[in-house]
């Protein structure tokens, strides 16, 4: 099997164009040395990965996981919304909202290379059949924006009651499609971004860009998909369950 990147294969199909394209984006490009025109690629970004302490890391997502519940079944507000208007909210925003709790936590973890067809990872996409069940697998690129949004609120130094009025503007998120009572949710976010504020201002009167900072930094939350979170952090203790579904029965049903 040829393991040369994409990026490679894709310069050896047209070697004209590329060297022609690459000459132009050199300030002196040496004749003498055409071929060897260094060049960028994204198979890096696009390694599968995995975490190289699994028992350790997925054990403290969890906690962060059932702390994240605790926060949402703890708001009187939602509470008072109705019940398919509670489950939106849930299977959009529990994401971000557990990466909010990572960040609190300062939970941090290392990744490396899935190796080729392990046994693991048949083991997790196996279907009943015994045939393998595609999942989008963690990639370099994604852990990436995830670390780099984490680092970015660790740089912050939130306070807890600056976290706790950021889960709020980020729990009531009235941009969800097919809310009920999205005005409602609308206000809820806006008492929340108010109460941030406040609290932002005296915390830190001497920071008048704090308050943008903060949202600024949050708006990073919605790059990074919920598979990515349930597919690095939590499918190795999982296995094939549906983690919304654990999620509604936590929630609702404990």
């Amino acid at each position: 099997m040829d393991n040369r990147c994409q990026c490679s294969s894709d310069r050896l199909l047209n070697p004209i164009l590329f060297n022609i394209l690459s000459q132009l984006g050199s300030s002196s490009p040496s004749p003498n040395n055409s071929n060897s025109i260094p060049h960028r690629c994204n198979c890096e970004l696009r390694r599968t990965v995995c975490l190289t302490r699994p028992s350790e890391i997925c054990k403290e997502a969890s906690a962060v996981l059932v702390k994240t519940v605790h926060f949402i079944k703890n708001l009187p507000a939602f509470k008072q919304l109705l019940p398919s208007d509670q489950f939106m909210l849930l299977k959009n925003c529990w994401a971000p909202l557990f990466i909010l709790g990572l960040a609190q936590e300062h939970v941090d973890f290392e990744v490396a290379d899935v190796p080729a067809d392990s046994m693991l990872k048949k083991i997790l996409l196996r279907r009943e059949g015994g045939t393998e069940m595609e999942r989008e697998q963690p990639t370099m690129g994604g852990v990436s924006k995830l670390k780099s949004c984490l680092k970015k609120f660790w740089s912050l130094d939130l306070s807890p009651k600056e976290y706790a009025y950021l889960k709020g503007t980020t729990i009531f998120n009235p941009d969800i499609p097919d809310l009920q009572a999205s005005l409602f949710i609308e206000g809820l976010q806006q008492e929340a971004q108010h109460a941030l504020s406040e609290v932002v201002q005296l915390l830190h009167p001497m920071r008048q860009e704090r308050f943008a900072r903060i949202l600024l930094t949050a708006s990073m939350l919605q790059s990074i998909t919920p598979s990515l979170i349930i597919e690095l952090l939590f499918r190795p203790v999982i296995g094939q369950a549906d983690l919304l579904e654990l999620l509604v029965d936590m929630l609702f049903y404990r």
